[in-house]
């Protein structure tokens, strides 16, 4: 009688992990195909011969003004625009130079009036290739300004809205309205970047610590957590708190994959370290590619409108940007106790620290290395919720953009350091905002890896790395 041979469960679990894999794709690729493209604020890309003049009318606490009339001119034309229902609206223009854009006030919200009238009509200075923006707000009469505070908010990028962040990189400045001043927003501002890039980058170090890798994937997990809340919200229609509950699932999930389908089994072959970097270098470029074929190079917000501000001594913080905050420290808070005061922390530890050893005590290595992978791509993409609703959007290459400042706060920290990845990315994150009070915005991100060098130069190991012996 013959026997017949049954698979083994690892070659099961790899395969149906691949069939999963394969069929979350396609979903995800079905449901965001049907995603209109964002009308108003996104219908316009700049290139080598167009910038974007974008436009946002909000009534601060209530959310945006739909429907207001606008008037552009510049360049010898006239150009009528309306809000959409996100209070935005993006106007092509083939020409650089000085446009005045006009708010026609009787189409603004019954009960409402510009709060700063002298600003209205307001010049926005553009140039070919980027976009910039003026915010225009409408508040009861009583509340009208008696000096000018609408923020501009000159794009610095292609990828530029006139909903950029006031708390990062030169929103500071336009943030910065009346009793604020510009070094504490500064401060407050690299504070806040800082400690949700260290949420972010939280993962890529534990993973480090446990297995070795270099995850340059890890961009596309927080990417992925941005992009996934971006469907839930605008595609599913699902409250803000639960569409941060699925694109932390996502993570997991994704998380998941990665470890069963294609580094536990690279392990179980005993494929070095390098090779297994170079793997995640070829994910990245899949990930970048796939959410550049789902979702298009334009930027695409979680939320429609802009968050109310909250004026705190002489800083100013939008409610979003609190609550953002706040989440972000409850889960690095979570994750420090689970590491330092929970069997399975201590276990983690004992993994990253030798895990011939930890084998030899009892301690499941591979389930030890499994679940950081979980929990890691969890924070990433956790982080790329709350980076997206700071920053106030998303885009394909969200996560890719900012890997290197991840890396440098994980490096700058001490490279398998927890607490070293919170605190190296707070210093990065105050460095690349302090840092445009002397040098170009666009030369912030450069400045914080000027400081990375130095640091090591002094310091190889890290803030609160330990030195290894060489040799």
């Amino acid at each position: 009688m013959r026997a017949v041979a049954c698979p083994d469960r690892p070659a099961l679990v790899r395969r149906g992990g691949a069939a999963l894999l394969a069929t979350l794709l396609l979903t995800l690729a079905t449901l965001v195909a049907g995603v209109p493209a964002r009308a108003a604020a996104t219908a316009c890309t700049p290139d080598d011969t167009t910038a974007c003049l974008n436009i946002t009318v909000t009534v601060p606490g209530t959310g945006p003004a739909a429907d207001v009339g606008l008037t552009v001119e510049g360049d010898g034309t006239t150009v009528e625009a309306t809000t959409d229902e996100a209070g935005r609206a993006s106007v092509p223009v083939t020409a650089a130079g000085d446009y005045v854009v006009e708010v026609d006030e009787a189409t603004l919200p019954a009960g409402t009036t510009l709060r700063d009238p002298a600003a209205n009509p307001a010049t926005v200075t553009v140039e070919l290739g980027r976009s910039a923006g003026r915010i225009f707000q409408a508040v009861d009469p009583s509340d009208v300004a008696a000096s000018p505070t609408t923020a501009p908010a000159d794009g610095e990028s292609p990828a530029d809205d006139a909903t950029a962040a006031p708390e990062t990189g030169t929103g500071a400045e336009a943030g910065a309205t009346r009793g604020t001043n510009r070094v504490a927003q500064l401060v407050l501002a690299g504070l806040v970047f800082g400690l949700l890039l260290a949420l972010a980058s939280l993962g890529a170090n534990l993973i480090y610590g446990t297995t070795g890798l270099s995850n340059f994937a890890h961009g596309e997990l927080v990417t992925l957590g941005g992009m996934m809340a971006f469907v839930a919200v605008q595609r599913w229609e699902l409250p803000l708190w639960l569409a941060i509950v699925v694109a932390t699932a996502a993570g997991a999930l994704a998380g998941w994959l990665l470890n069963a389908i294609i580094f536990a089994p690279l392990r179980r072959r005993g494929v070095g370290v390098t090779q297994q970097m170079i793997v995640t270098i070829g994910l990245a470029l899949a990930g970048l590619s796939t959410f550049l074929f789902i979702f298009g190079a334009q930027p695409t917000p979680i939320v429609s409108g802009i968050s109310a501000r909250i004026q705190i001594g002489p800083v100013q913080i939008s409610a979003q940007s609190m609550i953002s905050v706040a989440i972000a420290v409850v889960a690095l808070a979570v994750v420090a106790f689970t590491l330092s005061r929970t069997r399975l922390g201590r276990a983690t530890r004992a993994v990253s620290d030798n895990p011939a050893l930890a084998a030899a005590t009892g301690i499941r290595v591979e389930s030890i290395i499994s679940g950081v992978w979980v929990v890691s791509a969890a924070l990433a993409s956790l982080g790329g919720v709350l980076l997206a609703l700071y920053l106030n959007s998303t885009r394909f290459n969200f996560g890719s953009t900012l890997l290197l400042l991840m890396f440098a706060a994980i490096t700058l920290g001490g490279l398998g350091s927890p607490l070293g990845a919170v605190l190296g990315a707070v210093v990065i994150g105050l460095v690349v905002e302090l840092s445009t009070l002397v040098l170009p915005s666009d030369m912030r991100y450069a400045s914080a890896l000027v400081i990375l060098i130095l640091v090591l130069l002094l310091r190889p190991q890290g803030i609160l790395g330990r030195a290894e012996r060489i040799g």
